[in-house]
């Protein structure tokens, strides 16, 4: 968390991070480039598609 703390988790990017868990996705389409930092919470890190 300190390493990353300067990059703050809005709402939406938890929302989405939450269904992505819960629905066990890994592959995600979006033009944020935070999920490139986020992580699951096996550690596993998105397969981010570019736009």
């Amino acid at each position: 968390m300190e390493k990353y703390q300067d990059i703050p988790m809005d709402l939406a990017n938890s929302s989405l991070v939450a269904v992505a868990e819960s629905q066990k996705i890994k592959r995600i389409f979006t033009l944020d480039s935070d999920f490139y930092v986020y992580r699951l919470y096996d550690k596993d890190a998105f397969e981010v598609i570019p736009a």
